[in-house]
């Protein structure tokens, strides 16, 4: 699976690169140098994201990381504005074709000519030919070299403004990702809670991802942000880390300080597995910082006299190493008349939740796509996006996530952190 996932990834990157260069170098540049150093550099960069996604996933070259994530970015949306002028770009170049022909009609010779009158706009026998583009062309004003200077200038100017677009759109993107997150207020009304629960509040947070481009300060603005909600539960619903505890536990730390009336509880995300030594060491670290991991199991949330059931279950890829969701586990054998909170890394886990009676799924995972148009992608997988949503009858909460996977940029959808709180 991991090589089918390299091999892909790889092939994706190669496809959208050499688009790429028909469209950043080859329709700007004419034979020469210039096109040669650009394709060179073109080239680098496409090796530099493929490098740098091995890198942060083996744990090594982490300095890769800010260069190579950035370029992923401007990538894609060079990708994207480029596509998307296609059609105007092609529209253009008819018009451009057309006004050139009726130019060129307009300048034609006389029918009749003075014997050995040299014919106006023609060029000497002996007119030397000169590269240009593709195709070597007669020099000295011909159509075809008029031709091409109108190709190069639409090819530049689609360029300029696909590059102005893309630069534009990543460095906002850059600014929402790396700012502090949104505070979303969420009332939630639950049919069959006990009224003395109504007004409990959870602050939910997902996708911090600490990894190489975060730092202590990311953590400590979680917090202290958490903090002065004043919740009564905290909960982090996974994707905590991109990396060991030797490596991000430092990061980590700040969580000691979460303030909660009843305590901050976790569950795995799918990036806990992907670890070289997995979840087990985490889920340690964590007890150690005074948060509670729910791994398939609940526990009992007592406020004001009323009792709430609160589960959490492991993430779907932990199946991959025998650590998967048990929600028989997590949920069985439960007060069935108390309502139940679930905290489940994944939307799509709620078609189990659902056979087993939950009230409410706090989940993350997606992002809210993150990268604006992945939004729309998205529910290929998951059965909610962002926000507040019922499915198979149990409503589910889908928080966009504190942090950011891969490049550090975030259009459409800024970091978020929830303050929920239950209604009878």
């Amino acid at each position: 699976m991991v090589l089918g996932f390299v091999f892909m990834m790889v092939v994706a990157v190669a496809a959208v690169h050499v688009y790429l260069w028909h469209r950043l170098v080859r329709s700007t540049t004419r034979r020469g140098r210039l096109r040669w150093v650009l394709t060179w550099v073109l080239a680098g960069l496409g090796v530099l994201v493929v490098v740098t996604f091995a890198g942060t996933r083996l744990g090594v070259g982490h300095w890769l990381a800010w260069p190579g994530y950035l370029w992923l970015a401007v990538m894609f949306y060079l990708l994207v504005f480029l596509v998307v002028l296609e059609v105007p770009r092609a529209v253009a170049w008819a018009l451009i074709r057309r006004g050139g022909n009726r130019a060129d009609a307009g300048a034609r010779v006389p029918e009749t000519v003075p014997a050995g009158a040299p014919v106006p706009g023609s060029a000497p026998d002996a007119a030397p030919v000169v590269e240009s583009g593709s195709d070597a062309v007669p020099a000295g004003g011909s159509a075809q070299a008029t031709d091409m200077s109108r190709r190069l200038f639409l090819g530049r100017a689609t360029v300029a403004v696909a590059g102005v677009g893309a630069l534009g759109t990543v460095g906002y993107g850059v600014s929402s990702a790396l700012g502090d997150p949104v505070i979303e207020p969420v009332k939630v009304t639950l049919p069959h809670l006990d009224s003395r629960l109504s007004g409990l509040r959870f602050a939910v947070v997902s996708d911090i991802h600490l990894g190489p481009l975060t730092g202590r300060g990311h953590t400590e603005r979680i917090v202290r942000m958490i903090n002065s909600l004043r919740p009564d539960v905290v909960a982090i619903v996974g994707d905590l880390v991109d990396g060991t505890v030797a490596e991000l536990g430092p990061l980590a730390r700040p969580l000691r300080d979460l303030e909660s009336r009843y305590g901050a509880f976790f569950v795995t995300g799918n990036h806990e597995y992907y670890t070289s030594k997995g979840p087990a060491e985490w889920i340690e670290e964590l007890d150690h910082l005074g948060v509670r991991s729910l791994r398939n199991e609940r526990v009992e949330i007592r406020h004001q006299g009323g009792v709430l059931d609160l589960a959490g279950v492991n993430d779907i890829n932990g199946a991959t190493m025998d650590d998967g969701p048990d929600f028989a586990k997590a949920l069985g054998g439960r007060d069935t008349s108390r309502s139940t909170v679930l905290l489940a890394h994944q939307p799509v886990q709620v078609t189990e939740a659902a056979r087993h009676g939950v009230d409410l799924q706090l989940s993350g995972h997606t992002h809210g796509g993150q990268i604006a148009p992945f939004n729309l992608v998205v529910p290929l997988q998951q059965p909610v996006v962002s926000g507040l949503a019922t499915v198979d009858g149990v409503q589910v909460y889908v928080t966009r996530g504190a942090g950011f996977w891969g490049p550090p940029v975030r259009v459409g959808a800024p970091p978020e952190i929830t303050l929920l709180e239950l209604r009878s």
